[in-house]
């Protein structure tokens, strides 16, 4: 599991102080670093929300619900892993928030070996998805990088064609593709065909 400092913040919003305060100090005992809220708009306002971690967040809070703030933050592209707590036993509360994609959903009290097992998920899942973006960002720019000619060679490759047919497809010789077909794996730092058969496939689907 990553350290802390590169998991990011566990975000707390709950509008009891005294529960927000039992939280920050769970989470500082285990490691973790806490930044809490009395309400949704400080967190809604404040810049940690885009550094990755996850997010416990009541249902029932003054103003707006935890489930219209949570779809505010799917609506804006903000992807923190959200779990939700809530005083009420409320099964069709839990089902909708479940069924609208929370990573999970506690009635309180919580006991707090739950509530860090989950948050420790919920964190190890956000690092997963954080890196994910990052090797796809990079490997985004690798293929920016390449010439027009190698791209065209790349996708022709992971078409299933061979050098000669390559050749023979954009008019040059085959000794030519080779040299391209070199020069690209070198660039996207490449190994195999399966390789660059799996990147191709990740740069067309996004993933």
């Amino acid at each position: 599991m990553p350290p802390p400092a590169e998991q990011g913040f566990v975000h707390v919003v709950d509008d009891d102080p005294d529960v927000l305060e039992a939280i920050g100090e769970l989470l500082l005992s285990v490691g973790l670093r806490p930044a809490l809220f009395a309400a949704p708009g400080d967190f809604l306002a404040s810049p940690r929300r885009r550094g990755g971690g996850c997010l416990v967040l009541d249902v029932r809070l003054p103003g707006q619900s935890g489930l219209a703030v949570f779809a505010g933050l799917r609506r804006d592209g903000l992807d923190l892993p959200v779990i939700f707590i809530s005083g009420h036993a409320d099964v069709p509360m839990a089902v909708k928030a479940m069924k609208a994609g929370a990573f999970d959903f506690f009635t309180k009290p919580v006991r707090n070996q739950d509530l860090l097992d989950t948050i420790h998920a919920a964190l190890a899942e956000d690092a997963a998805r954080r890196g994910r973006r990052q090797a796809q960002a990079a490997l985004r720019a690798a293929h920016d990088g390449l010439s027009p000619r190698e791209r065209e060679v790349m996708a022709l490759v992971a078409a299933g064609q061979m050098n000669k047919q390559i050749a023979g497809h954009i008019g040059i010789s085959e000794a030519t593709v080779k040299g391209h077909r070199m020069q690209l794996m070198r660039k996207m730092g490449l190994r195999s065909l399966a390789d660059l058969v799996r990147a191709a496939d990740r740069l067309a689907t996004g993933d």
